[in-house]
């Protein structure tokens, strides 16, 4: 990945930058918000610091928006729980006790890799820890693959300053326990 490059081009798109994290300040937001950066994500950062509108600020830790963006993919899925139809077969009988429906969910989404925001509702694992993880579009349980990996991310989510087409998707993408599988369930 060409760091540079998708720096100066998310600049053309209106992203705003500081300087990049320095080697403590990623491992202090490590270490706040128990996660490790996939390696292009850490890359990246350390490059330059998206700090823009929606882009979590990773230098300012504590920070009270991150464990809010950190949440909304629980947040959603028990509201899908709740209002909406969303219940996977796979996890048995869907409990009349609304506490004990959201007591699986929780317990399920635990189990998987941990989700770091990387702009707005789009996500990248911090599972495995290795350059190429996918990203995930995340709206309540409207799960989508937004990127085979971050640099093809980018790509989608601003096409016409990459001069791409959206959604043009490097392939093979890595199947991600649990969210990988919400998204075939989308399908």
């Amino acid at each position: 990945m060409d760091l540079e490059y998708y720096r100066r081009t998310l600049e053309q798109a209106g992203v705003k930058f500081e300087r990049g994290l320095s080697e403590a300040e990623a491992q202090r937001a490590e270490r706040k918000y128990e996660f490790k950066f996939p390696p292009d994500l850490r890359a990246f950062l350390m490059h330059a610091l998206p700090v823009s509108s929606g882009w979590p600020n990773w230098r300012d830790v504590p920070n009270r928006d991150i464990p809010r963006m950190m949440n909304w993919p629980l947040e959603g899925m028990l509201f899908d729980i709740k209002f909406n139809t969303f219940w996977p077969e796979e996890w048995g009988d869907k409990p009349n006790n609304l506490r004990a429906a959201f007591a699986l969910a929780k317990s399920k989404v635990a189990e998987a890799p941990k989700l770091i925001p990387i702009h707005g509702h789009r996500y990248i694992p911090d599972a495995p820890e290795e350059i190429g993880n996918p990203v995930f579009s995340i709206y309540q349980t409207d799960i989508i693959q937004y990127g085979a990996d971050l640099s093809n991310y980018l790509e989608n989510e601003f096409p016409f300053y990459f001069k791409t087409p959206q959604f043009n998707y490097k392939e093979p993408i890595r199947h991600i326990a649990f969210w990988s599988w919400l998204v075939e369930k989308n399908s």
